[in-house]
């Protein structure tokens, strides 16, 4: 149920800072100039609003697991993609074959490189800098097409130019692909994954490229149409991938009820965000709930549970805390902090400053 641009359902404790924003529009909008993924907002759902009817949490008994904090998960850069450069509010970005400027809210700081690497550039994001901000592209040297191609880790997939600044993937994401797709590979047998609030499916293609039955859960149609393209293009039309349009929560619980299992589960619920029939999703209100739900799917050799938040006033610890309790009993360890981006020059070679994009918790069963 999370919207997140169009993604609609589918980075101290002191005094609970804001979480890093995600570039995104807590999954729902439904981005404008480019048709297939705004998420949040859009998408105009049925006018019935009412969330995923909840169940009492389960009283968790046991050892809590080990815990290993601050974690800084760090990505350059994978594939066509990597962070040149950051500064006043911006973040300078290649993308396969073009370079791009978008609002970026953490970059406190100025920029590294001179005016005149930032003026050559092939788009940029113009208009309302807020999350569900709707604004339009500018592009500098030539009128660009709405879509483009880009490969991360193997896959390949559609960039697009979206009405809320978006491009079709979150690479900060880049870390726990990689570690999942690790996972799929070591495992020696077929590990089925579950992603939650997919957005366009770059995760559910990693997982399924490296050998996994996966099922990839979103409200949006227009995500899910994206991610198909996507799958298209990366030739894994075979893969064994479930695509479900349907309220994460309505999900989940329905699985719990059938008994279904999934060794490795990804979640990235939006702060808020409506189903394709007007669910509601607070992820305040309901982050405990579904992370009790994922933890009853989760198959008894299961490999890990991964939790990003985005745009939220809140320290990792709380939801290190809330995976902790939730895997009481369990064993295993829960490692959480921040996904950040390095710089890495126009070269895509040369290490600078760290760009925080979110907060994550891990469960791993180790």
């Amino acid at each position: 149920m999370k919207k997140r641009p169009e993604r609609q359902e589918s980075r101290s404790p002191k005094k609970a800072p804001a979480a890093p924003r995600r570039d995104k529009p807590q999954r729902v909008p439904e981005q404008r100039s480019a048709p297939p993924a705004a998420r949040h907002k859009s998408e105009q759902p049925a006018p019935r609003a009412e969330a995923a009817e909840a169940r009492p949490l389960i009283a968790r008994t046991g050892d809590l697991p080990r815990e290993r904090v601050p974690v800084i998960l760090e990505s350059s850069g994978a594939g066509d993609f990597h962070l040149i450069d950051s500064g006043a509010g911006l973040k300078l970005e290649q993308y396969g074959p073009y370079r791009i400027v978008r609002p970026e809210a953490q970059a406190l700081w100025q920029p590294s490189l001179p005016a005149h690497v930032w003026e050559k550039v092939d788009a940029v994001f113009t208009g309302d800098t807020d999350e569900d901000g709707m604004g339009r592209w500018r592009f500098p040297k030539v009128a660009l097409g709405e879509t483009w191609p880009v490969s991360l880790l193997g896959v390949d997939l559609l960039g697009r130019f979206t009405a809320f600044r978006h491009v079709g993937v979150f690479p900060e994401q880049i870390v726990h692909w990689d570690w999942m797709k690790t996972q799929v590979e070591r495992a020696g047998r077929p590990l089925k994954v579950l992603n939650l609030f997919g957005y366009t499916g770059v995760a559910s293609l990693v997982a399924a490229a490296a050998g996994a039955e996966v099922t990839h859960v979103d409200a949006s149609k227009k995500a899910i149409g994206w991610a198909r393209e996507n799958q298209a293009l990366s030739r894994l039309e075979r893969a064994p991938i479930r695509w479900i349009c349907e309220d994460a929560m309505k999900f989940i619980q329905r699985e719990e009820r059938r008994g279904s299992r999934y060794d490795i589960i990804l979640a990235d619920p939006p702060k808020f965000g409506r189903g394709p029939n007007g669910e509601v999703f607070h992820l305040f209100e309901q982050l405990p709930s579904m992370l009790d739900i994922c933890r009853e799917i989760l198959s008894p050799k299961a490999v890990g549970m991964v939790l990003t938040a985005y745009s939220i006033r809140a320290s990792f610890y709380s939801i290190h805390e809330l995976m902790r309790e939730t895997m009481r009993g369990a064993g295993g360890i829960v490692e959480s902090g921040e996904l950040v981006i390095r710089e890495a020059g126009t070269d895509g070679q040369t290490p600078a400053r760290a760009l925080s994009t979110s907060l994550f918790s891990r469960w791993v069963n180790e």
